[in-house]
């Protein structure tokens, strides 16, 4: 493929990168975009022939930025992915026929996930579908949020069919339950933000995902009892029971997280009245 070069950002992805490396087998550009990593990452990326760039982490907006302005590529598309994410066939047949078409107005492609736990695509407990702006032009495109980053572009907005595969538990329940721990710190202080902003109806029936997602995530941040809503919508609701144990296990674990938060951003609140925790 000529068009498209990958950017894959890691922090100590050694269990990871050689699958996501092999996924990309198709590309003869490949940036490992690496936050000082302590395992053998960047061994691992040097052995198959990807380029490595060295930078301190400070959050995913910062960092994606980085990496479409301060790295020069072969190619005028850039693919953006995670360790844990797969390219698989269909996505890549989709990707090089879509760029080839695409006209100068083209800046983002979005595309949708389909998340693996314990052996299963999680079709209803996970969100499915969330559209994700990843196949990129760089300098078309700005990175905003800190975390569950959200991208916007100046110019055309296309979409994909096929999907991305992700497997964000093939580092153990309890790394994926670390990361969530330190995510619900930054979402707590995004929930404090949203409860001081005017709900806007309007955006919850947009055509755009994206704004209809932004919209939605306000909205739930105003209702009360938001953690037992949020397992009851994904397990009962989108019917996350069919993805049988699975299901049930990944709604109860997105039910903590948002607990996490609520818990988080309900300390904050008590130290700024000079109250103890």
């Amino acid at each position: 493929m000529s068009r498209i070069s990958v950017l894959i950002l890691t922090l100590n992805e050694e269990a990871n990168l050689g699958h996501c490396l092999e996924s990309c087998a198709w590309c003869d550009d490949i940036v490992v975009l690496d936050s000082l990593s302590t395992d053998r990452t960047r061994d691992i990326a040097r052995a198959r022939g990807a380029r490595v760039i060295e930078r301190a982490f400070d959050n995913y907006a910062a960092q994606r930025t980085a990496g479409l302005t301060e790295i020069e590529y072969h190619h005028p598309w850039v693919l953006m992915l995670d360790a844990d994410e797969r390219t698989p066939a269909e996505l890549i047949t989709e990707m090089e026929q879509r760029v080839a078409e695409a006209d100068a107005g083209v800046a983002l492609f979005r595309m949708r996930r389909k998340d693996f736990f314990l052996g299963r695509w999680l079709r209803r407990s996970s969100g499915y579908p969330t559209w994700f702006g990843r196949l990129v032009r760089p300098g078309r495109v700005r990175i905003e949020r800190e975390v569950n980053e959200e991208y916007l572009t100046d110019g055309k907005v296309g979409y994909l069919e096929a999907h991305l595969h992700h497997y964000p538990f093939n580092k153990g329940v309890a790394w994926w339950l670390e990361r969530h721990n330190r995510y619900s710190s930054l979402e707590s202080a995004a929930l404090a933000d949203e409860s001081r902003r005017p709900l806007s109806a309007r955006y919850l029936w947009s055509s755009d995902p994206i704004e209809r997602r932004r919209a939605l995530k306000a909205l739930a941040y105003r209702l009360p009892l938001r953690p037992g809503l949020v397992f009851l919508y994904w397990y009962v609701v989108r019917f996350g029971w069919l993805d049988g144990r699975a299901g049930l296990t990944f709604s109860l674990m997105r039910a903590h997280y948002e607990f996490l938060i609520n818990l988080k951003a309900l300390e904050a609140r008590r130290r700024r009245r000079g109250l103890p925790v």
